[in-house]
């Protein structure tokens, strides 16, 4: 079996949160949130797992270290994103931690809590069922998709790039499948994308879902896996979102 190795971001501040405690920090029904993407997380039986801190480091590793525990079956490791230049340099932090490139690399997001085993199981099966592998993303289709990376395919249906909401067309804008930040792809491929990342857009950051094109002009097949059920990639960053997903 192919090993899974986790990397999971968790460095944002949280501003909307207006609270001194980092974002991930904050408690969903008594567990931090990052403790709830761990523990999903810790479901598919990872060799490792690189939680990326930025915001509130200190105070993050120290809980989620005290939390997880010895007996948690896999390598925590903690890597740091100082400053915070983009979801690509996110990764790009974590990627030297990884024990060797033999492995599927999960990309979660610290605080999208309520991902389900079974479709972070699926996506796996996507990105390991193809010869050579895949880079296989987590979608899903949203009436107001507004903020969120726009699934680009081709005519055929095949997925051709992700177009953050702020570099997006009128048309583009339109397209209701989105990314949701989750993803799962071969190590050994993952690395030459991210050094081959700019910040020749609209934000100036890296941007992870830059790799998408990158796997396309490469051959890589792209496997989209579309959800139905938005509530597993919804993200907290406000406390009014907190409270809707605690209810």
């Amino acid at each position: 079996m192919t090993p899974i190795d986790l990397l999971i971001m968790a460095a944002g501040k949280g501003t909307r949160m207006k609270s001194s405690r980092p974002k991930v920090l904050h408690r969903l029904a008594g567990r931090a949130l990052l403790q709830h993407v761990l523990d999903t997380g810790a479901q598919l039986a990872p060799r490792s797992a690189v939680v990326i801190t930025g915001h509130g480091a200190t105070e993050v590793e120290a809980a989620i270290a005290r939390q997880t525990g010895a007996a948690a079956g896999f390598a925590l490791k903690f890597a740091r994103q100082m400053p915070q230049l983009g979801t690509g340099h996110a990764v790009q932090q974590a990627v030297p931690l990884l024990v060797q490139d033999d492995g599927t690399a999960v990309v979660l997001s610290g605080d999208v809590p309520l991902t389900e085993a079974d479709t972070l199981r699926a996506l796996v099966a996507a990105s390991q069922g193809v010869d050579g592998g895949a880079l296989a993303l987590l979608t899903v289709t949203l009436p107001d998709p507004s903020g969120y990376g726009r699934i680009v395919r081709s005519a055929e249906g095949a997925v051709q790039g992700i177009v953050e909401h702020k570099d997006a067309t009128e048309s583009q804008r339109a397209i209701t499948e989105v990314y949701s930040g989750i993803l799962a792809v071969p190590s050994r491929l993952l690395a030459p994308w991210l050094a081959r990342l700019t910040n020749d857009n609209a934000q100036g950051e890296y941007y992870l879902t830059d790799i998408v094109a990158m796997a396309v002009a490469d051959g890589v097949p792209v496997a989209a896996h579309c959800i139905g059920d938005a509530l597993q990639v919804a993200g907290v960053n406000s406390p009014l979102q907190l409270a809707e997903l605690e209810r």
